[in-house]
């Protein structure tokens, strides 16, 4: 299934994504089966059962149940996520670009819910920025709270995948050894436009990615050669903190961010920025100015 959160009236609601003669259509599962939630987090807690009901909802709705998806506003399919963990310089050449080796461990940083934004919210620049760069990257969306999580069991507590732009303000992010000022400004988390649930995806370390603006590609990578796997940060990471439904992991970017190109490649106002992954969909995000 392809989860989204849509805003409607009175307020965010949980839809799933359906193809119906050639037009995507959202279709309200709450709505449509009461005893699904309205909210993303409360269905992933409900676990196997809710998403079994979910399906079923869905494979039975009819097409005069679904809404154009032109027609609704999609959010960031998990608005407020409890963590934004990433994980810095998990792709070989992306490691070398910026002047690195890999990693002996993976590289742990956070963002915070301010930055989460939604498919075609713009990306603001703050005035107090002068380098904004792209990272766009896989991001992996946790369906079962877990600590201590075995490596081999690890891709059992993921709920789905969704593309994800680690926006980075590296003036900030350079001014001391401590990143976080510069992955927090708010608009510089956009994921989305759906979360796709794990069974859609046979193998997560065999997907391409690329980040395009315009008609420019900026990146391109493919997961299977990501420094630490999937299953290895999510069972790295479980031994020192819990895990819970909803948490976000940015895997990290592979090579071409702006930074590392000559002259560096800055996001400039005015431009669109596209995330893209193989069989998981595109994030677009248009780039603006802070007013």
């Amino acid at each position: 299934m392809r989860l989204v959160t849509f805003a409607q009236s009175e307020g965010r609601r949980l839809g799933a994504l359906k193809m119906v003669d050639g037009q995507s259509q959202v279709y309200d599962l709450n709505q449509l089966e009461p005893r699904l939630p309205s909210d993303m987090i409360d269905f992933l807690e409900g676990g196997q059962p809710l998403l079994a009901l979910a399906e079923q909802t869905l494979a039975a709705a009819s097409p005069a149940q679904g809404i154009a998806v032109d027609s609704v506003k999609l959010a960031a399919p998990i608005p407020r996520p409890g963590k934004i963990i990433c994980i810095g310089q998990n792709y070989l050449a992306h490691a070398e670009e910026s002047n690195a080796s890999a990693p002996p461990f993976p590289i742990v940083f956070a963002k915070f819910a301010n930055t989460v934004i939604g498919p075609g919210d713009p990306i603001v620049l703050p005035q107090a920025v002068e380098k904004p760069d792209y990272e766009g990257e896989l991001a992996v969306v946790i369906g079962r709270r877990g600590r201590n999580i075995p490596e081999s069991e690890a891709l059992d507590f993921v709920a789905g995948y969704m593309p994800l732009n680690d926006v980075s303000a590296r003036d900030w992010q350079n001014r001391t050894s401590q990143w976080v000022l510069g992955k927090t400004p708010d608009t510089f988390c956009p994921m989305g436009p759906a979360l796709v649930t794990a069974d859609e995806i046979p193998d997560v370390q065999n997907l391409w990615l690329r980040t395009v603006i315009g008609d420019e590609v900026l990146q391109e990578g493919h997961t299977s050669l990501m420094i630490f796997s999937v299953a290895h940060l999510i069972a790295d990471m479980s031994r020192v903190m819990t895990l819970n439904p909803g948490d976000v992991i940015a895997t990290g970017t592979p090579a071409g961010i702006g930074a590392a190109r000559t002259p560096p490649r800055w996001l400039r106002p005015g431009d669109v920025v596209r995330v893209e992954i193989e069989g998981i969909g595109v994030l677009e995000n248009v780039v603006l100015a802070e007013q």
